[in-house]
């Protein structure tokens, strides 16, 4: 595994794990890779120096809440709002009765574990505020 420091087309930076840089190479090249603060895929490898038996420091709690927030806004930009209709249109996508496309929204226990059942690919997130105040 490789960590790169990756920049969009708007500047952005971010860090993202490949298997090796062949994979990246494909995946960029396929559109695969995303910036999480602007949802570009023209993306490049930014200049990065080795780590070399560098520590690196745990994130803090801080860290992971603007990583979240992050998340929420790129699924907020890219994805459509179903509310609590996400067990059956995300049932939809899956048949095909409904175009391909990002979801989100609200699901019971019973729901998300009936989805993931049936093989269907959902994902639960911490929804955290999208701002700090």
């Amino acid at each position: 595994m490789i960590l790169y420091t990756l920049r969009c087309c708007d500047d952005h930076e971010f860090e993202a794990w490949f298997r090796d840089g062949r994979a990246f190479d494909q995946q960029a090249k396929a559109g695969e890779v995303s910036c999480p603060q602007c949802g570009s895929t023209e993306i490049v490898k930014a200049p990065m120096a080795p780590s070399v038996g560098r520590k690196r420091s745990e994130p803090t709690a801080a860290d992971l809440r603007r990583a979240l927030q992050m998340v929420r806004k790129h699924v907020e930009t890219h994805c459509e709002h179903v509310g609590e209709r996400f067990a059956d249109e995300a049932r939809k996508i899956h048949k095909g009765e409904a175009p391909a496309r990002g979801i989100y929204g609200d699901a019971t226990d019973d729901q998300h574990r009936a989805l993931v059942d049936e093989g269907i690919e959902v994902q639960r997130l911490p929804w955290v505020p999208p701002n700090d105040a």
